[in-house]
Formats: structure tokens, C-alpha cells, sequence
């Protein structure tokens, strides 16, 4: 069955929003972020102070585009007013490990005794700051932000042997203002 479904998120003050096409580009505080949607038979506008997104035939697959829409750009209007912040613990019992930053990769020194560093690709746009045993995250992308922690994670991960032994690696803790 099909209906109507529109539905519009309210752009605060000291945000910006500007739609070419299928491009939304928004611009606050923490900075700028710009993203294409690849939407077809969904309408797409921008009024005073609202972005509306809907159809006037909209069936459950494009409920489910608009909703991820929504999301997205609710997701880009919180980064670029206040950005997001992962953190997670460097953890290890027996090897003392290190983690240096060079360029757009992280160098993870001595994991579980090993010669050979590991690397960890960090995403532009993003900030990574080391304090210790604890690594921050900062970037106006959610995007972004998840997929480095998720390389620092990936990059310690253990195959092989037992994880209730090794409990070695990088772990979030803190993920976008949610403990974990």
C-alpha cells in the first residue's frame, strides 16, 4: 500500500544546510560535512529552516530510504554542532604496548611480544590524541570516528588462540557520549 510520507528535521541556529541535487552540505561550529544520498522517487528540499525529505507514493522500501535519510542528517547536524568523541583502553598483561601516531596511520609497537609493528589506518577528518593507556577519537563524522576505533579494535585483534587467555588489544570503551 502506498501513502504519503514526508517528514522534516529543524536546522538550529549557527547551522548552515545547502542542497545541490543529491549533495546535502552542512557547516557548524565543529566544521563542515557533506554527503550524497543516493535516493531516486524520494523528494528532497530545503525551506527556511527545515529539511523536508518524502514521497507522495511512498512504499515500505522507501520508508526505509527516508528513515536512513533522516537519520544521516540528524547524525551530520549533532556532528558538526558538537562532534563525536570514541575512547577507548590500551589493555595488555605481560608485553607493555605502544601506540604511535605517523601521518594517517597508527603504529601499534610490542602486541603480545612481536617484532613487527601493526598499523591501524586513521580516516581524514579525524583526531586521534594518546594520553597514556587511553586513545581519543574526535571527528564531526560519526562515520569516520566508528570506522577508526574500528580499525584500532580490528588491527589488535587475536586469532588463533584463546581470547579468554589473551585478553590483549585496544578496546572502546566510551562510543559517541554512550559507555560501553
Amino acid at each position: 500500500m502506498k501513502r504519503e510520507i514526508f517528514q522534516e528535521i529543524e536546522i538550529p541556529a549557527g547551522v548552515e544546510a545547502h542542497i545541490v541535487g543529491d549533495v546535502l552540505k552542512i557547516k557548524g561550529d565543529k566544521g563542515e560535512h557533506s554527503k550524497k544520498f543516493n535516493i531516486k522517487n524520494i523528494d528532497f528540499g530545503k525551506t527556511d529552516k527545515k529539511i523536508r525529505i518524502g514521497s507522495n507514493k511512498a512504499s515500505k522500501k522507501e520508508k526505509k530510504l527516508i528513515n536512513t535519510a533522516v537519520s544521516h542528517i540528524k547524525n551530520m547536524i549533532k556532528g558538526v554542532k558538537e562532534g563525536f568523541e570514541y575512547k577507548m583502553k590500551i589493555a595488555y598483561s605481560h608485553f607493555p604496548m605502544t601506540v604511535e601516531i605517523h601521518g594517517e596511520e597508527a603504529l601499534i609497537k610490542n602486541f603480545l611480544g612481536e617484532k613487527i609493528p601493526r598499523k591501524a589506518k586513521i580516516l581524514q577528518g579525524v583526531d586521534v590524541k594518546i594520553n597514556n593507556e587511553v586513545i581519543t577519537i574526535f571527528s564531526h563524522s560519526k562515520e569516520k570516528a566508528g570506522q577508526t576505533a574500528a580499525n584500532f579494535e580490528k588491527a589488535t585483534r587475536i586469532v588463533l588462540r584463546d581470547r579468554r587467555v589473551f585478553q590483549d588489544g585496544i578496546f572502546i570503551t566510551n562510543k559517541a557520549g554512550s559507555e560501553i
